[in-house]
């Protein structure tokens, strides 16, 4: 995991065409701006953990012979 240290309007760029900006640090709340091809999928982890959790996989149901 690379740490890296930020203040507000600082950015990190990620392959040339992700940028993360701090947009605001109040306490111990950071607001995050994201800028990202349409193509690239942004979430917050729990969110993308909520989601695997009740993915439903698609089994296709087999007939029963008769």
């Amino acid at each position: 995991m690379l740490v890296l240290t930020r203040r507000k309007d600082e950015e990190i760029i990620i392959n040339d065409n992700i940028s993360i900006k701090v947009l605001s640090v109040k306490g111990n709340r950071v607001r995050l701006g994201v800028e990202a091809p349409d193509d690239v999928s942004v979430n917050r982890s729990e969110i993308r953990k909520l989601v695997q959790q009740f993915e439903v996989e698609c089994v296709p149901v087999q007939g029963c012979g008769l």
